[in-house]
Formats: C-alpha cells, sequence, structure tokens
C-alpha cells in the first residue's frame, strides 16, 4: 500500500493541473505518478499478495514518506526554476 499516498497526490494534482495547466503541477503531477508506479512495482517484484504487504501501517507510512520526498524534490525544483534562467525558460517563467 506505499503506492496509496503518491497515487492520491497523483491525482489531486491532475485535478489541480487539469484547471491551472501550471507547468509546476505538471512536474508534481508525473512524480506522484511515478511514485505511485515505483510503490506498485515494489510490491509486484516481492510477491506480495494484491500489492498489500503484511504491515500496512508500515506500509502506509513508507507512502507518506515518499509523498513528502517527492514534495521536497518537487519545491527545489520550483526554486531552481525561479532562480535558473534555463529552467525559469522552459517554464515560461516572466522574470
Amino acid at each position: 500500500m506505499c503506492y496509496a499516498a503518491p497515487l492520491v497526490g497523483a491525482v489531486v494534482t491532475t485535478t489541480v493541473w487539469s484547471k491551472t495547466k501550471d507547468v509546476r503541477t505538471w512536474w508534481l503531477m508525473l512524480m506522484f505518478y511515478g511514485g505511485a508506479l515505483f510503490g506498485v512495482i515494489d510490491h509486484w517484484w516481492n510477491g506480495e499478495l494484491f500489492l498489500i504487504s503484511e504491515n500496512i501501517v508500515s506500509d502506509l507510512l513508507l507512502g507518506v514518506t515518499i509523498s513528502a520526498f517527492i514534495l521536497i524534490a518537487w519545491g527545489a525544483m520550483v526554486i531552481a526554476s525561479k532562480t535558473n534562467f534555463t529552467l525559469a525558460a522552459y517554464a515560461n517563467v516572466k522574470k
């Protein structure tokens, strides 16, 4: 279930992105979908039936941790896009 938190984040950011079409939201959406896909592949790789491990609480906490690190990495990207001209031009940021 470590994929649940990133998947919820992906669905929320997909909804926000569909209304705003902001490039930064699109970055976050893709990162959340990547985190969710990583969780699904991890469960499949370890042979856990129905993609649920034996310790659901620890799995959910792992998903929250993955989501937190996704948000931290995304925040760093947003800050970099405001300070780096190349990233800013790619994100259509007006300085």
